[in-house]
């Protein structure tokens, strides 16, 4: 189940207890559903409750109560339960995260996109290097989004282009890019002296994680097996965690998408991008794809190397969307 689904989910219950008169409240045209703030509060959290206490004069606690009931059972939901004041916490049931590779995997590098709308949507002017290339990638994401349809590109200023290819000469093509995008509007750029293809190089912490889900399949491949969506199998709390954090990173990406373009914001899929390779890293770590030395690949190497190549779909389609190459090799 994708946040998406779950958010669905949630709505069709607030819809049916105001249908059925338990409450008595406007039902909203969307309810969000995020990553708890805290480990161990399940895999997903809605403060839907405190935003309906309001209309219905009833303590969110007790709306809370009421949306429980009704999603306790759905498909999909393994647990929901209340905390604070009032947040609805939803664990989900055991084939979800198969689930999700599985519909990543089925989508490919349409992973993320919605169906282009027809609305035109001016983009920013590009007065300089950075502004060409976040009109570009905006450009991008704007029609991945749906949100809208945009117009053709402005010409660019001869000054920018000038600024953008001297800059180019000197870090190549993908670290100008991600240096440009990455900082947040209100931030200044800071160009690095030279490109570092180093860990401590978040653009090449991406590229390097892509061409590791790439290395991954091909050595199945000689192994002889290949991907199958299913369940990992964590074998203790540490590989459990690092799992799930993949896995919501994976399921958020759609989500990431939408807000980028939205909030006409690429650095938030520059860090969604850096989140989800630092994640694909340390899971790796505690949970090998692959058989080691002597071992006939299982089931769970198999189910793991498809969470591996799903991890690959979201880091290219991201890649592509930012103008930034994802090779297989580094």
């Amino acid at each position: 189940m994708t946040p998406a689904e779950l958010s669905r989910t949630v709505l069709r219950s607030v819809r049916g207890a105001v249908e059925e008169k338990e409450l008595s409240v406007p039902v909203p045209e969307r309810i969000v559903v995020r990553p708890p703030r805290r480990a161990g509060c399940g895999d997903y959290a809605s403060n839907v409750a405190l935003q309906l206490a309001k209309d219905a004069g009833r303590p969110a606690r007790e709306i809370a109560e009421i949306l429980r009931q009704r999603l306790v059972g759905s498909a999909g939901i393994a647990r929901v339960e209340i905390a604070g004041p009032g947040f609805l916490n939803f664990t989900l049931g055991d084939g979800a995260r198969s689930a999700l590779v599985r519909d990543v995997l089925a989508a490919g590098a349409r992973y993320g996109e919605r169906e282009p709308g027809e609305r035109p949507v001016d983009g920013p002017l590009p007065g300089d290097a950075r502004g060409v290339i976040v009109a570009e990638a905006l450009g991008r994401m704007t029609r991945a989004a749906g949100t809208g349809r945009p117009e053709e590109s402005p010409p660019t200023p001869p000054g920018a282009a000038a600024e953008l290819a001297g800059i180019v000469a000197r870090l190549g093509a993908d670290e100008a890019r991600w240096a440009l995008l990455r900082p947040a509007a209100r931030d200044a750029v800071r160009l690095p002296a030279r490109p570092v293809q180093r860990e401590e190089n978040p653009r090449f912490r991406v590229q390097y994680a892509y061409a590791r889900t790439r290395a991954l399949l091909r050595n199945a491949r000689d192994l002889a097996f290949a991907s199958e969506p299913g369940e990992v199998a964590p074998a203790g709390p540490r590989s459990g965690s690092a799992t799930q954090s993949l896995a919501t990173l994976l399921a958020t990406y759609p989500a990431t998408v939408e807000a980028a373009a939205r909030h006409r914001a690429p650095d938030r899929m520059v860090r969604h991008l850096e989140a989800t390779a630092d994640a694909f890293v340390r899971w790796c770590e505690v949970c090998p794809p692959l058989p080691v030395g002597e071992q006939k690949p299982l089931a769970v190497h198999r189910a793991r190397l498809a969470l591996a190549e799903a991890t690959g779909t979201v880091l290219a389609n991201g890649l592509r969307l930012l103008g930034v190459s994802a090779p297989e090799y580094l």
